[in-house]
C-alpha cells in the first residue's frame, strides 16, 4: 500500500485565503484533501488528493449510526526562515493507529499516513500562515463508510485529511484561563474509550463544557468516573501542576489521552532536571496545596493551545486563584521553548520537527 502512487487532482481555481490576523480556529479550509479507501477484500487502496469538497455518504453509513470513527490533530508551522515544519508527526501517526485498534478499524501503513501529511501540506503550502501563533492545522480522520445497520465493525472505511489555517486556539491567547472542576458528570472510566481520540469522547464532554462556559469558564477539569476525586484531564488538553518543587501530571492509566504536547513537556522538564511525577493526584490535594500556599503553577498541554496557563480553578463553590492569576515562570518557559522549536527559532535537539 505505501508504495502505491498517489493520484493528484488539483483545483481549477484556488480559493481566496484569509489574512493571518483574521484567522480563527477550524473555520477556513484549504483547496485540497487527501483520501484513501478500505475494503475487506482490498485492504487500504487508492491514495489520492482531490479538491476539497463534500463527501457523499449513504444515509445508512455506519459511522453516522454507531460512531465508529477516529481523528487526529497536528500542526504545520511556517518559520521566520520560510521553512514549513510539522511538530512530532510520528507520534500522531502512532496514536492514530492505537486508536484504530481500539475502535476495531484496520491499521494504516505509518509511511502512508506520514505521506498523506507531507503531500497535502506541500500541495497547499501557500495556506500555511506566517504570523507567530498561527499555523496550519492538520486533521486526519477515519470513518466507517459501509452502508449498513447493525452493531459490528464495518467492512469499509474512508481515511481523509483536511487542512485548516488557524489562529490562537483560545481567544485569551496566552492569558491565564479559568477552569471549572466537574464532579457531577463522567467522561470516561478505565476499560472505556477515554484514552482513544474518538468522536464519542468529545461528545461526552459537551454538556459539562457548555454549563461551565455559561458560568464564565473557559474549560472543565474532569475527575475520575469512579471516585470523583482523582484529577484526570481538561476537555481539550492534559493538565499539569507544580506543588512545591514537584511537577505532577495524572498517569496514562486508560482514561486520558496520551497527549503529544504532554510527552514533549515531560521530556523537557526531565531534561531540565526538575522533579516530575506521573502519579494520581486528588482534587483535595490540589485544593489543600492552594490553602497552604504550595500550589505554584497549573497549566494545560495540547496540540491546539500548546500551553495554557490556568489562573483560576473553581470547585464546590470555591474559587482558587493560581499564582495570583498570572502566568508562572515555568509555564512561560515551556511555552517559549516548544513554540521556538515549532517555528525554528530554538534548537531542536530531539529531532521533533519534520520539514516539508
Amino acid at each position: 500500500m505505501s508504495g502505491d502512487a498517489i493520484h493528484i487532482t488539483k483545483v481549477a481555481q484556488k480559493k481566496e485565503k484569509p489574512k493571518d490576523k483574521d484567522l480563527a480556529f477550524g473555520t477556513d479550509f484549504t483547496d485540497h484533501m487527501f483520501l484513501v479507501d478500505f475494503e475487506d477484500e482490498k485492504g487500504w487502496y487508492d491514495p489520492r488528493v482531490e479538491p476539497y469538497g463534500p463527501l457523499a455518504l449513504d444515509p445508512a453509513t455506519a459511522v453516522l449510526h454507531y460512531g465508529q470513527g477516529l481523528f487526529e490533530g497536528l500542526k504545520a508551522f511556517r518559520g521566520k526562515d520560510g521553512t514549513i515544519r510539522l511538530f512530532r508527526p510520528d507520534k500522531h501517526v502512532a496514536r492514530l493507529n492505537r486508536t484504530a485498534e481500539k475502535m476495531c478499524i484496520p491499521p494504516l501503513d505509518p509511511e502512508l499516513v506520514m505521506k498523506s501529511f507531507t503531500t497535502l501540506v506541500d500541495i497547499d503550502r501557500d495556506w500555511v500562515p506566517s504570523m507567530v501563533g498561527t499555523s496550519l492545522y492538520i486533521r486526519p480522520t477515519i470513518i466507517a463508510s459501509e452502508p449498513f445497520l447493525g452493531v459490528r465493525p464495518a467492512k469499509k472505511y474512508l481515511y481523509f485529511v483536511i487542512l485548516s489555517p488557524v489562529g490562537a486556539y483560545y481567544p485569551e491567547g496566552m492569558a491565564p484561563v479559568k477552569i471549572k472542576v466537574i464532579d457531577t458528570y463522567v467522561r470516561a472510566v478505565v476499560g472505556g474509550l477515554g484514552e482513544a481520540k474518538t468522536s464519542a469522547n468529545y461528545a461526552a464532554s459537551l454538556h459539562a463544557a457548555e454549563d461551565a462556559k455559561h458560568e464564565g469558564f473557559t474549560q472543565v477539569l474532569w475527575l475520575d468516573g469512579v471516585h470523583r476525586k482523582y484529577i484526570e484531564e481538561v476537555g481539550t488538553m492534559n493538565i499539569m501542576m507544580k506543588i512545591g518543587d514537584e511537577i505532577i501530571t495524572p498517569p496514562l492509566a486508560g482514561t486520558i489521552l496520551a497527549g503529544v504536547t504532554r510527552d514533549s513537556v515531560l521530556a523537557l522538564l526531565r531534561e531540565w532536571k526538575l522533579r516530575v511525577s506521573e502519579r494520581p493526584i486528588t482534587i483535595d490535594e490540589l485544593v489543600g496545596a492552594a490553602h497552604t500556599g504550595t500550589l505554584q503553577e497549573v497549566w494545560g498541554t495540547g496540540t491546539a493551545a500548546v500551553i495554557s496557563p490556568v489562573g483560576e480553578l473553581a470547585y464546590k463553590g470555591e474559587r482558587i486563584v493560581v499564582n495570583g492569576g498570572g502566568i508562572g515562570p515555568l509555564t512561560q518557559k515551556l511555552y517559549d521553548t516548544i513554540v521556538g522549536i515549532q517555528y525554528g527559532t530554538t534548537a531542536d535537539p530531539h529531532g521533533w520537527t519534520v520539514t516539508v
